[in-house]
């Protein structure tokens, strides 16, 4: 797969495999669930979706928007920071690319802790680094492994695992690919910035080269981190 088709894939795939690895029956929530895009891979759990409910794909239409969103599938509309459950309601809290979204994303965390039943366990994506988009409810660029580290250790969370999702190469690679565009959208030249794809399309294919024949650039550079923690 192409390096900057690779980012969604990538997560789509860790995260509906530790979806299946839950026993059946699972009592899971879906934090800043949106759309509820990963709700069809809980049949066998029980889910319920929380989302504050107030993006309208619109935004204040800066930056990087959907242009429709849908949030009639929520369960429960609340500030994630104060999710209207008793303490340990929870076997699973599923959280994906919400954490840049919210002003305090360490209260987040915290609040996960409070819901999750002993033992219970956090599944987690959110960006490495991410461009202005869902604004004006965009507030943190993005995480590293050490932010991570730091606060779920300090919200009582254990770090079972993580990996990163991509390399320097696959990131650059993604920017490089979204140029046309961005040009098309921020100059006068219209439609002739898709010119700039004879560019970008032979540079992608050197830097998906690149990507593979390096190791360990994740550490510098990558879309995000796959987090599973463990509440203690």
């Amino acid at each position: 797969m192409p390096s900057f088709l690779s980012n969604l894939a990538n997560r789509d795939e860790w995260v509906i495999q530790e979806l299946g690895k839950l026993p059946n029956g699972s009592t899971l929530l879906d934090a800043g669930a949106g759309e509820c895009r990963y709700k069809p891979y809980c049949r066998n759990l029980v889910y319920t979706s929380q989302d504050f409910g107030r993006y309208d794909g619109q935004g204040n239409e800066k930056g990087m928007q959907m242009g429709s969103w849908d949030n009639s599938k929520l369960d429960v509309i609340s500030d994630i920071t104060n999710i209207p459950v008793e303490n340990e309601s929870f076997d699973v809290v599923l959280c994906t690319e919400v954490l840049e979204h919210i002003p305090y994303p360490d209260r987040a965390i915290k609040e996960f802790s409070r819901i999750l039943k002993s033992g219970g366990k956090l599944i987690l994506t959110a960006p490495f680094c991410s461009m202005t988009h869902f604004a004006p409810f965009h507030y943190c660029t993005g995480f590293n492994i050490y932010w991570y580290r730091e606060i779920l250790a300090s919200n009582g969370l254990e770090l079972i695992s993580y990996c990163n999702n991509g390399n320097y190469f696959d990131y650059v690679c993604q920017e490089l690919a979204r140029s046309p565009l961005t040009l098309k959208m921020y100059s006068g030249v219209g439609i002739l910035a898709y010119l700039l794809y004879i560019v970008v399309v032979p540079t992608s294919f050197v830097l998906h080269l690149l990507s593979k024949l390096t190791s360990g650039s994740g550490e510098l550079m990558t879309f995000g981190y796959h987090v599973l923690a463990r509440r203690k």
